[in-house]
């Protein structure tokens, strides 16, 4: 292998506090996500109107954000285009309500199939 071969070093960013931060806004997302199916799934009313389906897609937002910041590569990656295709799937689930219970279960299963997928999986550059 020559020194052209060698792959690119990883380039991450970090601050002090990072960790806490991507920890409270999980807990925030988890907590919104909560009300949104439960606004949803109830009898489908008030999910545009309720502040959870806000706190839900800013806080998911401010996640991606943090994470795109620390990992260039992050949207080249399968989490990365995954978080992508949640964004878009929940404008719809918040404000098209014809789809909105297969959508919100299949973001939900997406969701934590991304997120407890191996390593190899989640960080595989797919362009």
């Amino acid at each position: 292998m020559t020194n052209m071969d060698a792959p690119a070093p990883v380039t991450r960013r970090d601050f002090a506090g990072r960790r806490l931060v991507i920890s409270l806004l999980r807990a925030l997302h988890i907590a919104s996500l909560v009300g949104v199916g439960a606004a949803l799934l109830g009898n489908g009313a008030g999910v545009t109107s309720s502040g959870f389906a806000f706190l839900l897609i800013a806080s998911g937002s401010a996640i991606m954000v943090l994470d795109r910041w620390s990992d260039p590569a992050y949207l080249r990656q399968a989490n990365g285009l995954a978080m992508l295709v949640k964004v878009l799937a929940l404008y719809v689930v918040v404000f098209a309500y014809g789809m909105s219970q297969a959508l919100f279960w299949s973001v939900l299963i997406l969701s934590v199939l991304i997120t407890h997928a191996p390593a190899r999986i989640r960080h595989r550059k797919l362009f």
